[in-house]
């Protein structure tokens, strides 16, 4: 017998979107599982249902989301969703979509004097680690989640989590980030600037020279010189790494989050969406629940697959109703395929069976619009 979608409570989105106690909803799971349009059709909720003020951070560089809502492009700033429907409840909607470079820029210009930012901003390493280092997408949006939490403008932010290889990412990166800039061996390659300025290549102490020559060997020196500046010209801000970093993970374990799986009934979707409640249950991080997406239903779902396929059998046997038989032949197949997904959503129900969750019907087409968000949010929220 396979366990049925009601061995899980009930997921009742609704009322989270409505709870004025809860500020932030982050949506999580593994790439291509309709993260981006199930935060999308959240963020459209709240503001047309709930009468919330509401803004969505993607960090899709697909640029889906801007498709999705009927905006030409979304860039680093807030930009309002025109066109919805929220003359009764009052609420509005922004959308915006992370860039990583400028957010790291506007952190370096808000905690540096401009003279030390053009210098930063001139230095390769900075320049290669702004746009492409390991972590730095992760770590930029939990800054931006910072920003504008703190501006205090909005009655409920939606991430909308980065196509990360594993979705883990966005929890481990701003801290692997945080460690490295403020790390034992930069700290090593700073002390020459604290100590008057001094050249990497001209340490006073032959332990430390010899220090040099390794790490020299290793990294080269032209690459050696342009790290040994920037963390010199970073070196008031290590400690605002670190704190930005520990702050907002801290907003995310408050009671004013709740985190949002979002899976496709598919082994590898599941497996990593189980993962990420165990660390969140690990880190106590509130889990409101579980969207379990493309889940497909057969239309009459009491006749099984076995019964479709001996049905079209014998209706081939007689002959003459072949359309009938297909009929039945595609309705078996659907059906195998509903018991296998009702399988694979089960490793989650039975590992976290307290976790409410929801199922979403497969659409006949991708989400591009306002409207086919609505109706992925109402399928969403059903009771």
């Amino acid at each position: 017998m396979v366990p049925s979608e009601d061995a899980a409570p009930q997921l009742d989105v609704d009322k989270i979107l409505a709870d004025p106690g809860v500020r932030i909803v982050v949506c999580c799971g593994a790439g291509g599982v309709g993260k981006t349009t199930t935060a999308a059709a959240l963020a459209l909720r709240a503001a047309e249902h709930h009468g919330r003020r509401t803004v969505v951070l993607t960090i899709d560089p697909a640029r889906r989301l801007a498709q999705s809502l009927g905006l030409t492009e979304l860039d680093n700033t807030p930009r309002q969703v025109k066109g919805i429907d929220v003359e009764t409840s009052g609420g509005e909607l922004h959308a915006m979509m992370l860039d990583m470079k400028r957010t790291f820029d506007d952190v370096v210009l808000q905690h540096t004097d401009p003279a030390k930012a053009a210098e930063i901003f001139a230095n390769p390493f900075y320049q290669a680690m702004s746009s492409t280092f390991a972590g730095t997408q992760e770590y930029m949006a939990m800054e931006k989640l910072g920003q504008l939490h703190a501006r205090g403008e909005w009655d409920l932010i939606v991430v909308d989590t980065p196509p990360s290889r594993s979705a883990l990412d966005f929890l481990d990166a701003p801290a692997r980030l945080s460690r490295f800039l403020d790390g034992r061996m930069l700290r090593l390659l700073l002390a020459p600037a604290r100590s008057g300025g001094r050249s990497m290549f001209s340490l006073v102490t032959a332990s430390f020279g010899m220090f040099s020559k390794v790490v020299q060997k290793v990294l080269g020196a032209q690459l050696l010189t342009d790290l040994s500046g920037f963390v010199a010209a970073l070196d008031s801000m290590f400690g605002g790494f670190r704190q930005r970093a520990e702050q907002t993970y801290r907003i995310l374990q408050a009671r004013e989050t709740a985190f949002v799986l979002v899976a496709a009934p598919e082994p590898d979707a599941v497996r990593e969406a189980a993962y990420f409640a165990g660390r969140l249950r690990e880190e106590n991080m509130p889990l409101a629940g579980l969207v379990l997406n493309r889940v497909h239903r057969p239309a009459v779902p009491q006749l099984d697959a076995e019964q479709s396929r001996v049905a079209a059998e014998r209706l081939t046997e007689l002959g003459g109703h072949e359309a009938t038989a297909d009929v039945l032949r595609a309705h078996a197949a659907l059906a195998r395929q509903a018991v296998r997904e009702q399988e694979v959503a089960a490793r989650f129900t039975e590992a976290f069976p307290a976790v409410p969750a929801v199922s979403v019907t497969a659409q006949p087409a991708d989400v591009h619009d306002v409207d086919g968000l609505r109706t992925i949010g109402a399928a969403i929220s059903r009771p």
